[in-house]
Order: C-alpha cells, then structure tokens, then sequence
C-alpha cells in the first residue's frame, strides 16, 4: 500500500527535503503507509526516513531531522488518505434503510470506520476490521474507540446485524481492554429482540471489559413508517420503556458501588417514552454520551436553569416595553419537557409569552418523535398560518452540521420566508436558549 502526495506546506520539513508533489510515500522508518493513522503515528518520530517512488516507479530514501510532533508538511487528496470504509452489515434496525428515497446521497452512505471513530468519536461495528487493522488499534493505542455493540450474544448479533462476522466483537473487546483502549458501547434496543434478559446478558459481558469500559449508552430503536420489505420491529410501549430503565438502572446503581461511575444510562428518549423525569445532572457524571441523546436534557436543563438564575441575581432580565412572543418548535418527544423550562421565564417577565409546539413527523412517520429528524416540509405545513409571534426558535439539530438545510434540503431561509417569521438555530445550551428568548441571539443562529 501506499499514498500520492497532493502537496507540499511551504517552508515545511518536507519542503526544505526536496519531497515533490505527485510522488508516492510508501512507508515511513520502514513502516508502510496505509493511511492518516500510520502516518500521522510514524510522523512523530524526530528523525525519519521516507520511501518515496515517483511515477515511473523509481524509489529514493529521503532523511528528515524536526522536533518530535512537528508536521512533515505533507498534504493528500484526502483527509483519511484512502476511503472511507463503509459498512457491510445489514443492520435489522438501521435508520438509513428506511428512509426514503430522492434525499441527498450522503444521507444514504454507510460509514463504518475504526479511524474515524478514533479521529471524530463515530461509533463503529468492528465487522469489517482485518487482523491487521485490530493489532495497528493496539500498537497505536488509539483510545477511546466508541463500538456498536447492540448484544454481546454472537448468535443474535450475526442474526440483527446480518453479517456472519458480527459475533466476532466478543473475541476484539477483551484484546483492546486489555491493552488499556478506553471503550465507550452503544446498543440500539429492539423490543423484544436485545432487550429483557439479552440486554441483562450484554451488560454482564461489557462489565468484564472493567476498567476499560468508559461508558456505555442503550437507545430505543427508531421506526419510520418506509419499511416495507425489512425485518418487523415496533416501538417501545409506555410500560417497556420503564422495565428497560429499572434493568439498565439496576446495573448502574451497582457499577456506582463497586467501580464508582455509574458507567450505564438509558438515553433520554426512553425516560420520555415511560413518562418518567429526567434524572438529575449529577446522575450523568462527566455526561459523556451527550452524543447518543443520554442526558442532553438534563444538561440543558441545568444550564437554563443556572442562565435564568444569573439573569435575575445581576439584573440581566430584560423589560419589554413591546409585548414579545417567542415560538419554539421541537419533536413531540421533548415539547412537555421545554414547554417546562420557559413556563417560569414566561410568567415573571412582563409582556413576553412563551409557547412551545411539538411537530408531529408526517415525512418519517409519526413513531419518530425527536427534534432531529423534524424537516422543514412538517415545519412549514403545520406551522403556516398560526401566529408566531416576534421569533420561531428551532433545535439546530434539525439542521446538517453546516446550520444552513433541514434533512430534506429545504433551507433555514425557506422555512422563515414560508412562515413570515424570523427562524433562529438554537444549539443545546441553556444560555444560547435564554439569549434567544430574550431576543439576544449573539450566539445563535438568526435568518430572516
């Protein structure tokens, strides 16, 4: 294997060296380059010697002397320097299966990448690793690696994530707890599938993964109404979503005891789901699966509440000379939870009115019930015509990671100039939520 070198940083080690543009490093220290992992690992030596051939196949060593975690300076076509790998299991569950059709094609690509776990805290399978791939993860002790398990049942692994490779995940884990990579998992929890006593059994095993086992987080199945022709699934009812959280918390209690982190959580949407309240802040700890939806709430409510509180105690509560309306749209899931934390701001200032609307999902179905998968086609036809007010406040998780188009590329600007009403991107911290109910949006996301 081996990479072409795009470019080269001016003044860099590479540039004084004489390294060309267009040729192709093989390896480094005798260590062959496969892509940014390799590279960027070697790379920290002081003193290197690069195996270059040009494109006539003509090889040349060439010795570079820098401080240790200096740049080279070398520049690929890509920031990998190879493709992505993509996921070859066929997931009973998978969200990406059930949407439908005419979207934009990167929403359709599967990606299922040990580096990019690594580099960007995507979680991966392990299915597709090859030996090679797992002894590099060791060597480099890349950590943490955030892993897919979903069941630590190798039988019903290969059978819901339909790849006879699947159930190997139990013979990876124990190598990378062993060599000291921090492991944070993430099941997905199918009714009746890997929930109740597999669920029991798959925390039992991750347990042996102790201390490497950093965090784990359990999420309900999503279900769009697209999924003719795949495995029959169902949500969660009210009474399920309680007997999953009693089991997960039963594990957590304990981990508390005997290891001293709770270690497990339910994500949020279940304690919504069984109508239950948010634990407290302190219950999710360092709150370190925010990105698996596990105790975003909380967090955003603790912030809210604390944002509220300064407001008040140094006279930041602004007056409203004008009545003001503020309109917040979010998924069915959290629009109890936020219609709580603005009730109070609402009532104490004088000529603001603060109202929530939960947005049912016609385009996914309505069993997806949370804010990031609201488009802009439900947020138009539902909201037209209501009166709205000064301001419509929206989650910036309805928006890709660019803050400017809705999963179903209507942009931000189409949706404000639909509803006449100015559309502003609120991300999930309580200070952005207040400043923008307040009308002070120096850090949220304002299209008129």
């Amino acid at each position: 294997m081996a990479v072409k070198i795009q470019s080269i940083q001016e003044n860099s080690s590479a540039h004084r060296a004489g390294i060309l543009p267009g040729e192709i490093l093989v390896a480094i220290n005798g260590h062959e380059i496969y892509d940014v992992l390799d590279y960027r690992f070697y790379e920290t030596n002081q003193h290197l010697e690069l195996s270059l051939h040009n494109e006539k196949g003509e090889g040349r060593t060439v010795s570079i002397r820098k401080r240790q975690y200096d740049s080279i300076g070398l520049e690929f076509s890509s920031y990998l320097m190879d493709e992505k790998h993509t996921c070859r299991n066929k997931c009973v569950f998978c969200f990406i299966d059930q949407m439908p059709k005419g979207m934009r094609d990167t929403l359709y690509f599967k990606d299922d990448d040990e580096r990019l776990s690594f580099l960007f805290g995507n979680y991966v399978t392990l299915t597709n690793l090859t030996e090679r791939e797992v002894e590099r993860m060791i060597e480099m002790k890349i950590s943490p690696i955030n892993i897919s398990v979903h069941t630590t049942n190798p039988e019903l692994r290969v059978k819901m994530m339909g790849n006879r490779f699947a159930g190997r995940v139990l013979d990876i884990l124990p190598r990378l707890a062993e060599a000291g990579i921090r492991i944070n998992c993430q099941c997905v929890l199918c009714p009746e599938i890997n929930d109740g006593e597999e669920l029991r059994r798959t925390l039992s095993d991750l347990e042996e993964l102790m201390p490497a086992l950093e965090s784990v987080s359990l999420v309900p199945v999503g279900i769009t109404k697209y999924r003719e022709g795949l495995t029959k699934l169902r949500p969660y009812t009210k009474e399920e979503a309680a007997a999953t959280i009693d089991l997960i918390d039963s594990f957590g209690d304990r981990f508390v005891q005997e290891y001293g982190a709770r270690t497990v959580y339910a994500a949020d949407e279940f304690y919504l789901k069984a109508e239950r309240p948010i634990p407290p802040p302190a219950f999710y700890e360092e709150f370190s699966q925010l990105e698996s939806g596990v105790g975003s709430l909380a967090c955003l409510q603790e912030e809210f509440g604390l944002a509220w509180e300064d407001a008040v105690e140094y006279g930041e509560v602004p007056e409203f000379p004008q009545p003001r309306t503020v309109t917040l749209a979010t998924g069915m899931a959290a629009c109890d939870f936020i219609r709580g934390l603005l009730d109070d701001i609402g009532k104490t200032c004088h000529n603001l009115t603060c109202q929530v609307i939960g947005i049912r999902n016609d385009f996914f179905g309505e069993t997806i019930t949370v804010a990031g998968l609201v488009t802009g086609t439900d947020l138009i036809a539902q909201l037209k015509g209501k009166p709205l007010g000064d301001t419509l406040l929206i989650p910036s998780v309805m928006l890709r990671h660019q803050g400017d188009v809705f999963l179903d590329d209507i942009s931000i600007e189409e949706v404000s100039r639909a509803l006449q009403v100015p559309v502003v991107a609120v991300n999930n911290d309580g200070q952005q939520l207040l400043d923008a109910v307040f009308g002070r949006d120096l850090f949220c996301q304002n299209q008129s």
